[in-house]
């Protein structure tokens, strides 16, 4: 017997309110199944590809949204308060947009930081990775014994992730990047790639959409990828160098604690995608290269992280927290909360992370309305919001209608309810059910 969601329930009521404001779900299967919606185009390469999450949303998406919908003019300021890898924020400074991005975690953020910083000299750039290039290949002449990584390192990452010849070149290049004397935008530039080159080059992992480890290269050209990116990243800021461009600004922090990084009424539009309610461990899928660049050394310093990111997954859930209080008035979130837990007595789950699917998820939609009140004093009357979010069913396959459960807690918070509009769908890997990927339209009333 199919299992009916209080959230089910939740689209009759919102239509009921005016929120629920998607397309026909037939049209959905037929139109927007398409996994290119997602992917990034050949001329978006540019400043995107230098380092991106699997999973990212595409420029185009924010393109569509900050100037063709919410017609922002040049020098507007547009928050990313979960930035990512920086889409949102080299978006908006690639067409004359100021960006302000805010992210928790380290990898992403140097990514993010450093996708916005254009005043690098080109030439010096490539004259530094000249000289790495020559304190590589000295030390993988002069090394006969293959480096290997801390028993802690190793409990860290995931077994087998990438195998010891890679892993060897990888941590040779890494401290020949370290040891070059050099100006901090450059040796970002060189860390950034070389994120990219353990992933996407050296390593075992796959994404798929977890990540995992899938067959084992024995051998990689990982310096060679490392300086191919190194070229590439010159160019593209090549085409930028001389030019008037907008300044933007990534800080390095939790997303729940705006006034920390925000001056009042300064922010004129937000483009966001929040973590999604599921069990996906973002801190997990830069895992690897967060450990090799030594951004976690240690089960502390991976605790430190998890405790600064919205609580998306049950494997950053604590005793303290309490971003649930919220939602306490909440029927529909409590109501999918109670709804979980249920199912999970009825179906005998027992583990430690199932016992926490009901807490995950109120501990979820608690933690965005916190950022969405806390938001409010930032923004200027009248600005436009769009928070791309997707249905969920990753606990026990009771259905999570982000979307419409998020639109109700901002109309409760004094935004208005513009518009949920359907980006694309996909196909659970569970259910094999169509999911909606959305963008939440609000608007700040002022």
């Amino acid at each position: 017997m199919a299992l009916v969601s209080p959230a089910d329930k939740l689209d009759q009521a919102s239509a009921e309110a005016g929120l629920s404001l998607r397309s026909d779900p037939e049209l959905t299967k037929k139109v927007r199944s398409s996994t290119s919606l997602n992917k990034l185009a050949v001329e978006d390469r540019a400043f995107h590809d230098w380092y991106r999450f699997v999973l990212s949303f595409p420029p185009h998406l924010v393109r569509e949204y900050l100037i063709d919908k919410f017609k922002l003019p040049k020098g507007s300021v547009v928050l990313d308060p979960f930035c990512g890898t920086g889409t949102t924020i080299a978006e908006a400074q690639l067409n004359s947009l100021s960006g302000v991005g805010i992210e928790a975690n380290d990898i992403a953020f140097l990514a993010g930081s450093t996708k916005i910083t254009w005043n690098v000299n080109t030439d010096d750039l490539l004259h530094q990775a000249e000289r790495v290039s020559k304190i590589y290949e000295q030390k993988i002449s002069a090394e006969k014994s293959l480096r290997t990584l801390s028993e802690v390192q190793e409990k860290l990452t995931l077994a087998n992730s990438i195998s010891p010849l890679p892993l060897h070149k990888s941590l040779i290049l890494i401290e020949a990047c370290q040891s070059i004397d050099c100006e901090e935008k450059i040796r970002k530039i060189f860390l950034v790639a070389l994120a990219k080159t353990l992933v996407f080059t050296a390593s075992n992992l796959h994404f798929g959409p977890e990540v995992g480890v899938r067959g084992r290269k024995e051998d990689a050209p990982v310096f060679e990828a490392w300086f191919n990116q190194i070229k590439t990243m010159a160019q593209d800021l090549s085409t930028v160098s001389g030019k008037d461009h907008t300044t933007s600004e990534v800080f390095h922090g939790d997303s729940r604690s705006l006034s920390t990084f925000l001056k009042p009424a300064s922010i004129d539009a937000v483009f966001t995608s929040p973590p999604y309610p599921n069990e996906k461990d973002y801190t997990r899928t830069t895992r690897l290269e967060s450990v090799l660049l030594g951004y976690i050394k240690d089960k502390q310093d991976l605790r430190k992280v998890k405790k600064t990111l919205l609580r998306s997954n049950t494997r950053g859930v604590y005793k303290e927290d309490s971003d649930d209080q919220w939602i306490t008035n909440n029927k529909n979130v409590n109501a999918i909360a109670d709804e979980i837990e249920r199912r999970r007595i009825e179906l005998g789950k027992q583990s430690g992370f199932e016992k926490l699917y009901a807490r995950v998820t109120r501990l979820y939609f608690g933690g965005m309305a916190r950022h969405l009140a806390e938001l409010r004093p930032f923004l200027k009357p009248g600005a436009m919001l769009g928070y791309v979010v997707g249905d969920q069913a990753s606990y026990l396959q009771v259905m999570i209608r982000t979307g419409n459960l998020l639109a109700e807690i901002a109309d409760e918070l004094g935004y208005e309810v513009v518009s949920i509009d359907l980006f694309r769908t996909r196909i659970s890997t569970v259910t094999k059910a169509y999911m909606r990927e959305e963008v939440l339209v609000l608007k700040w009333r002022g």
